[in-house]
């Protein structure tokens, strides 16, 4: 895969798959894909009208009701097992795309960019091949009647699976893998940042596997309005989205009247807490190397980094040369930490963050500009002189800025990393291991890195406390997600 003329990449096109089919929109309408690396086009992708999302969702109700795909085990793992062979046997290309598509540097394809994921799929393969569906109560008397009593899960249904540009590989797989694994049917709405990547995986799902049709769909409108049909559908079962706190809360709103699930894994603004015995500058400057990674383009990054108030200007000027000695590269550079922003609009949001951080009386101590270049580029930023009720300090920016505040201890360390309305990840560094951990467990978030130690990885739930969401994605709790529980009572 190469680009060619006009950033053109030499790709099998980006189609939707409906009910087995792959195709354009039915209307023939599409959509530019941009690399954000240089603004050119490299791509459509087919700009999915309301009757395709509808027959879509009809294609995976029926598959769900009318196949034996809910109930064959077998079926599912030789699926799900040739699916994971077509991913390892299209790597390059996979990544390669990626690359081009979303703005992700390489190095990142050997963590959430491509590899973990599709090590993600064979996880949960191999667990369905061992998963106790039901679960023996024993005999009991209720109201003096013996009894057995039999907990039986179930595959919940028909599953709307829409996931962001950042990471896709890593959320479209996290999400359709353990729900196909536990017999349901699946509609994947990507992004339409980066419908490419998406549309590829239904391509090697069509040509590739015994998978049914309609079992797994995509689908890639660009309005909204359109995409918002998933979440009210009745035929739907349950809504796993990932994105914004603004419009998880509309998915909830839209999935009320159907009482249908939903999973949600939303915002963050992780606090990267540092002791008074730690090596500050150490924990400074890797902190900063983190929130350059994909441009901070990471729901889960630390962007507030937390520190000693006497060791507050020694890490504010660590984390300020770290980051000016990453700077921005080009993705495709194999020493690329820092890449573009995905879109005008986002590093446009940026920006406007960088504005208010004087408004607010922060110091920029690095970056703090829009790159004249083509492309969506920020430089890597660190913002000093705030505190915690900034909105700097409050709000996702998802970009390279890291705030850096002081703490007076280690109880206003936890107070300042709790005083948020997110609670999806954190960090704490201390040179007493026991000491992180007593913190660690006051501070109110979903995974927390102690010393270093790496919570990612296909068998640790992940996911969020607060308006960072609901449920968890990954390990066994991510395949639970998609069961139902049944008990089923016989006589003794």
């Amino acid at each position: 895969m190469s680009a060619g003329a006009g950033g053109m990449i030499a790709a099998p096109p980006a189609q939707q798959l409906v009910d087995g089919k792959l195709s354009g929109a039915s209307n023939g309408a599409s959509y530019p894909i941009l690399n954000p690396a240089n603004g050119e086009l490299i791509g459509h992708a087919p700009d999915s009208t309301p009757s395709d999302v509808a027959a879509a969702i009809g294609a995976a109700r029926r598959a769900f009701d009318e196949t034996d795909w809910s109930t064959n085990i077998e079926l599912r793992v030789r699926c799900l097992r040739q699916l994971h062979q077509a991913l390892t046997d299209n790597a390059d290309e996979f990544r390669a795309l990626t690359t081009a598509e979303v703005g992700m540097p390489g190095f990142m394809m050997g963590a959430a960019g491509f590899d973990v994921p599709v090590a993600g799929l064979k996880w949960v393969t191999d667990l369905l091949e061992s998963y106790q569906w039901e679960t023996d109560l024993g005999v009991a008397e209720p109201m003096g009647i013996p009894t057995r009593r039999t907990v039986r899960r179930e595959p919940i249904g028909v599953v709307a699976a829409i996931t962001p540009w950042n990471v896709p590989n890593q959320i479209n797989l996290a999400k359709i893998g353990p729900a196909l694994a536990a017999g349901c049917t699946v509609v994947l709405k990507p992004a339409p940042d980066t419908p490419w990547v998406a549309c590829e995986l239904g391509r090697l799902v069509a040509e590739y596997t015994d998978i049914p049709a309609g079992v797994f769909n995509v689908v890639t409108p660009s309005d909204n309005s359109v995409a918002a049909r998933l979440t009210s559908d009745p035929r739907v079962d349950m809504v796993s989205f990932t994105g914004s706190t603004d419009t998880g809360r509309a998915v909830m709103a839209a999935a009320a009247p159907t009482l249908k699930k939903v999973f949600l894994e939303l915002g963050g603004k992780s606090a990267a807490v540092v002791l008074d015995d730690a090596d500050v500058a150490a924990a400074a400057g890797a902190t900063a190397f983190t929130a350059c990674i994909h441009a901070g383009q990471g729901c889960a990054l630390t962007t507030r980094l937390v520190v000693p108030r006497e060791r507050y200007e020694e890490a504010v000027e660590v984390a300020a040369a770290t980051m000016a000695t990453i700077g921005v590269k080009d993705p495709a550079d194999p020493g690329a930490i820092c890449g573009p922003v995905i879109s005008r609009a986002q590093r446009d949001r940026v920006a406007g963050y960088l504005r208010l951080a004087e408004q607010e009386g922060g110091r920029i101590v690095t970056g703090g500009r829009v790159l004249d270049q083509p492309g969506f580029w920020v430089e890597p930023t660190v913002v000093a002189g705030l505190d915690n009720s900034s909105r700097l300090a409050q709000e996702e920016i998802f970009g390279p800025v890291l705030v850096v505040i002081p703490h007076d201890g280690d109880d206003d360390a936890v107070r300042i990393a709790n005083d948020s309305d997110f609670g999806l990840s954190g960090s704490v560094e201390s040179a007493d291991l026991d000491r992180a951990k007593a913190v660690a467990r006051r501070i109110r978030t979903g995974t927390l890195a102690v010393n270093g130690g790496v919570w990612f990885s296909p068998d640790v739930p992940f996911g969020g406390y607060k308006q960072s969401g609901l449920g968890r994605e990954m390990g066994l709790a991510g395949f639970e997600e998609y069961l139902e529980m049944k008990t089923i009572a016989e006589p003794a």
